[in-house]
């Protein structure tokens, strides 16, 4: 097994978790298996319970783990589908040594950060590794060099540099070159960083840069001098269009020759499907405008997953996209907004949790409904897709979700029978992979091509049975179930309405699209060609 160990140093969000998925993408091109492990140093035991405020949308993986938003970028770069053991989080490893105490596992021994902590930090990262069936993994360590939280993770990986043969492990210190008022690149902070990673016995073998503008000759040479590299492995990563060009940029800047030398790899053969695929989203023709109406729009990170779904199905149509961001609290103060929404190809209502913006998503969806544009409801947006109807088309007045009003005289989307009763509120949900079965002829079966899916889930809430053949008397169609449980909306008639329990954004692929998505864009492309 071949590791590559991804480090950051001055600064928080410099791009890590982008520089490794690079990394690994352009591994994979010359026919190498890749694997990926973020190390999250949060006492938390995964990402579940946090707010988007704090950490961006929470990401699930097929087995139902919720864990950081860089495992989405980790899959979708390298097209591969990871599971909650490829999270290490400081809760994580600190519960798992704590119970093997109590079982008296270490026979009476004290129990200490070394070797105990760290030899269970290196324990999962193999094992983690070698069930992959990866050639090679990427480990990255959350946080920034000095973080005190990040210690004795930077010290179980510095034990397996010891451990592993020189060919076999390599560090990748990502760190930032500033721009100074002259326009002078400044490499102070990334000295310091370097000064910082040695002085817990790691020592860089690459130096990938943040910088602006590309680094200068000069700029690489006092790099190499000062932080003992060779210039060779000085790295600029300079800001590009698109993250999608990274892989590429790093390419050309010879990341990958060198990886390729120090770890004593061998290039067989080439994929040029990425290249062909920037060289698609580069040359795309036209523009839809679509309107996100969320909760946390001014937090774009909260639905990130959303946003290179979008992109993705904008690279397989050809057609550009622009995306307008709405608060949905806006259109509860001032329902004159709404007609704004007859200037957008298309409205998407996000999931989330929480009564507040549920007006207003309602809003939304009716318009959506009564004026014919294209709509994708995900999650709670299938949710309140309901409630609106019941309200609006049943005559249902008062219909709601018992999320928001225990007392609703027409429960229409009411609590999983066993999440009754739950109060824990890490890892309860329904979550990860769960099959639906499409009905004959729907609008469900015709953009997924076939009449059984898989998709990934994060609810406590579902459609209540007791309602569903009120709602599909008056049209309302549930054209995707899982035994009693409904998994897909849509209205036959409308040119466009669909909305799901599950997050079709999880699965999507560059080249390779979320159907919903991908069908989303097509009929947005068709309303913009009737209003030409």
């Amino acid at each position: 097994m071949k590791y590559i160990i991804v480090t950051g140093g001055v600064m928080s969000g410099l791009g890590k978790g982008i520089t490794a998925a690079s990394i690994g993408r352009n591994l994979k091109n010359i026919g190498y298996k890749v694997t990926a492990i973020k190390i999250d140093p949060y006492i938390n035991i995964d990402a579940g319970t946090m707010s988007p405020y704090q950490h961006g949308e929470v990401f699930v993986l097929k087995d139902g783990g919720e864990v950081d938003l860089d495992l989405g970028n980790y899959e979708r770069f390298l097209d591969t589908e990871l599971t909650r053991d490829h999270n290490l989080t400081t809760g994580k490893i600190y519960q798992s040594v704590i119970s093997k105490e109590r079982r008296g596992d270490y026979l009476g021994k004290t129990v200490q950060i070394i070797p105990h902590i760290t030899n269970e930090i290196k324990d999962r990262i193999r094992k983690v590794a070698a069930k992959s069936g990866a050639d090679i993994c990427l480990i990255e360590v959350g946080g920034t060099v000095g973080d005190i939280e990040s210690m004795p993770f930077l010290e179980a990986v510095r034990q397996m540099h010891r451990e592993e043969r020189s060919e076999d492990l390599i560090f990748v210190h990502v760190t930032l070159v500033p721009i100074d008022t002259q326009g002078e690149q400044k490499t102070k902070p990334t000295q310091h960083s370097v000064k910082e990673l040695r002085e817990l016995g790691l020592t860089p073998n690459v130096i990938v840069a943040r910088c602006r503008e590309p680094l200068s000759k000069s700029t690489i040479s006092k790099v190499s001098l000062f932080c003992d590299v060779p210039e060779e492995a000085v790295i600029s990563a300079h800001d590009a269009r698109d993250i999608y060009e990274l892989p590429l940029l790093m390419d050309k800047e010879g990341l990958t020759q060198y990886l390729i030398k120090r770890l004593c790899l061998k290039s067989a053969s080439y994929d040029p499907s990425w290249t062909e695929m920037v060289e698609r989203m580069n040359n795309l023709k036209g523009q839809v405008k679509i309107c996100i109406v969320g909760k946390y729009t001014h937090l774009e990170d909260s639905y990130l997953s959303i946003s290179a779904s979008i992109k993705h199905a904008s690279i397989e149509c050809g057609c550009d996209y622009v995306t307008d961001w709405l608060n949905a609290e806006t259109l509860e103060q001032d329902p004159e907004c709404l007609r704004k929404l007859d200037d957008y190809d298309g409205i998407l209502v996000p999931g989330g949790f929480g009564e507040r913006g549920t007006e207003g998503k309602m809003m939304a969806i009716r318009y959506a409904r009564e004026h014919n544009i294209p709509f994708l409801g995900l999650c709670l947006g299938m949710q309140l897709s309901v409630v609106e109807f019941a309200r609006n088309v049943l005559g249902l007045k008062g219909a709601n979700s018992t999320e928001f009003n225990e007392d609703t005289p027409y429960p229409v989307i009411d609590i999983l029978p066993e999440q009754e009763g739950v109060e824990d509120m890490g890892a309860t949900m329904r979550l990860g992979d769960y099959e639906a079965q499409l009905k004959p002829g729907s609008l469900a079966e015709k953009i997924y091509g076939s009449r059984s899916i898989v998709e990934r889930h994060r609810h406590r809430y579902e459609v209540n049975p007791n309602f569903v053949d009120k709602l599909q008397e008056k049209g309302l169609v549930f054209s995707g179930v899982n035994r009693n449980r409904m998994e897909i909306c849509e209205l036959p008639g409308h040119p466009f309405f669909f909305a799901s329990q599950f997050h079709p954004e999880f699965k999507s692929r560059p080249g390779r699209p979320s159907p919903p998505f991908k069908a989303f864009m097509c009929a947005m492309l068709e309303r913009q060609k009737e209003r030409c």
